[in-house]
């Protein structure tokens, strides 16, 4: 399974592969040119990278080789720049790398491909690299897509259900604050629920997250309209492509800790 994420932090495919491990609760890292250097100047703090005594690119991308125990190289049409040497590095260090064109697949097909490449070398750290932004405008969405289908298709292997399901015959709420969302979800859980999600690792946010998304998305009235919701839930995200989906995972999270408050309220009474 894999266990951790890391990338160099450039913008594009690297902050697309760090954004999808913050949202899934899954160990990221990497490591980032001195003075947290990307194109558009120092890496925001959220992303928790180790720093490189040099400002060299070539030296980051080697190091993340190294330490990972496979590279994934996503890219659009032809393979150039440092996507290009990324390859090239992982051959000479005889390490793992597969690149996969994103024009000639699909994003399921991408998504088939890299769960292969992981489940066949049993690759824990994964290294994700591909164009920056300014190279590929597209590139940011299309890796944050797959990877987000690799994830699903992993946690369906491990075959591993959430046994609190949300109602389905219940009519949507239109919600227009993260509060507000959590106030109603809140209503909606049995204390059994509740308690489940305050006792659940952060790690495994994926159990409640994937059993949820459509009840949520249907009940918050994300599908139908709730564009307020969906704003509010994106003012602190700070990403390029937030989409109905990651707002449901915000109102997953808040909802745990939710549960985890009113658990510990239960016990100091």
């Amino acid at each position: 399974m894999l266990e951790k994420i890391i990338s160099g932090g450039q913008t594009g495919a690297d902050q697309a592969a760090l954004d999808v491990a913050l949202k899934y609760n899954i160990a990221y890292g990497g490591w980032i040119p001195k003075g947290r250097k990307t194109e558009a100047g120092p890496l925001p703090s959220r992303y928790r990278l180790s720093v490189m005594p040099t400002p060299d690119y070539r030296d980051r991308t080697l190091q993340n080789i190294l330490d990972s125990q496979g590279t994934a190289v996503l890219y659009h049409g032809r393979l150039m720049g440092g996507s290009r040497l990324t390859r090239e590095l992982a051959k000479t260090q005889k390490k793992p790398c597969i690149a996969v064109n994103l024009v000639t697949h699909d994003p399921f097909e991408a998504a088939m491909t890299l769960q292969a490449f992981v489940q066949d070398l049993k690759i824990g750290v994964l290294n994700v690299a591909g164009p920056r932004a300014s190279h590929d405008p597209d590139i940011y969405m299309d890796v944050k897509m797959v990877l987000e289908i690799l994830v699903y298709l992993m946690f369906l292997d491990k075959e591993v259900t959430w046994p609190y399901d949300m109602a389905l015959d219940v009519d949507p709420v239109f919600p227009d604050s993260v509060d507000a969302a959590v106030d109603q979800v809140m209503s909606d859980l049995s204390l059994k629920s509740k308690t489940a999600v305050a006792r659940l690792d952060p790690s495994d946010i994926q159990m409640v997250y994937f059993s949820w998304v459509d009840a949520l998305r249907f009940r918050l009235g994300l599908d139908t309209g709730n564009a307020a919701l969906v704003d509010v839930c994106q003012r602190d995200a700070d990403v390029p492509y937030f989409t109905v989906e990651d707002a449901v995972m915000v109102i997953v999270k808040a909802v745990k800790s939710a549960c985890e408050q009113a658990c510990r309220l239960r016990v100091v009474q």
